[in-house]
């Protein structure tokens, strides 16, 4: 465990026996469980490194218990257990990078900018934060940027304000090679769309989320509807105040969760048949046009009947 800044420690995981940990690629995570709770923390480490995993962990004065289980509680030698790892923020193939990063959100985007220096496609990180002191892996992503020719820039609120994700974009607007990845909270993210759209660039943009946004009601207010299971052969009905998952649980149908937000993607289950209604905050406007898979912890059902691969 390594202080990397003001409130922010990296931990680092090893298996218990020295065996080679799974493969992930840079924007994947792990599920932690921490003392009875279960956190998803991206991974912020060397995929080459098949020895170890490394995530970074903001201690939040709000916690829900992870970070201050992580800060308080958890010491070297300490077991845990950990799954995954799972990626729905993967880097896509483009010929440059605009990535925007606030607080703990460089976790996955140090990754990401590593394997595009490794690739040698030019990028240029801003990373966003309240002070210079709580803005972790500074050194690394200097150091990274100078060895490969790119560009990272620091920009802390208490010296510079918020970031100026116009004129920001307005440099990727001119490109139409560059993807923009972006990951932070959740105003830096809505922020960070509308600035898109307005651009043209909604397309280009990939968002990792740390926390759900609910989704509002539909107009007359939620509705139930029928789940078939297709290979257990089980039926259930959902209630408009139950989520998919709930209902197959209840049921007895054995479904994998962790986050019941809508932002891991443990939960995501093939769509047979019916129309989902997504919820979530990982599937692409494309994906959930597709309808191909549903995350059951939130994403509910636009037809009368769904048919699920479980």
């Amino acid at each position: 465990m390594t202080w990397e800044a003001d409130d922010v420690v990296s931990v680092e995981l090893v298996h218990p026996d020295g065996k080679p940990l799974p493969p992930w690629t840079p924007g994947g995570h792990i599920d932690v469980h921490l003392g009875g709770l279960v956190r998803q923390y991206s991974l912020c480490g060397d995929p080459a490194d098949t020895g170890r995993y490394r995530i970074g962990v903001l201690k939040e004065p709000a916690s829900r218990g992870g970070s201050a289980q992580v800060h308080g509680t958890l010491r070297p030698g300490q077991t845990v257990t950990v799954k995954g790892p799972r990626n729905h923020f993967a880097l896509e193939t483009a010929e440059r990078y605009l990535f925007v990063a606030g607080g703990i959100g460089i976790t996955p985007v140090l990754a990401q900018a590593r394997e595009a220096s490794a690739l040698g496609r030019p990028w240029k990180l801003w990373h966003g934060g309240r002070r210079r002191a709580s803005m972790a892996f500074g050194g690394e992503l200097t150091s990274l940027a100078a060895r490969s020719g790119n560009t990272v820039v620091f920009h802390p609120q208490d010296e510079h304000g918020h970031l100026d994700l116009a004129a920001i974009l307005d440099e990727a607007a001119s490109d139409e090679q560059a993807l923009v990845y972006g990951c932070g909270p959740e105003p830096l993210l809505a922020a960070l769309e509308t600035a898109c759209d307005e651009r043209g660039l909604r397309g280009r943009l990939r968002l990792e989320r740390f926390a759900a946004v609910r989704a509002p009601a539909p107009e007359g207010g939620e509705q139930g509807f029928e789940v078939e299971c297709a290979r257990s052969g089980a039926t259930v009905t959902v209630a408009p105040d139950q989520s998919v998952a709930d209902a197959l649980e209840n049921a007895g149908v054995a479904v994998e969760t962790s986050c019941r937000e809508g932002i891991c993607g443990t939960c995501e289950t093939r769509v047979l048949d019916g129309t989902p209604d997504h919820r979530d905050m990982l599937l692409s406007t494309d994906e959930q046009t597709a309808g191909a898979t549903m995350m059951i912890c939130v994403s509910r059902c636009a037809s009368a009947r769904l048919v699920l691969d479980l």
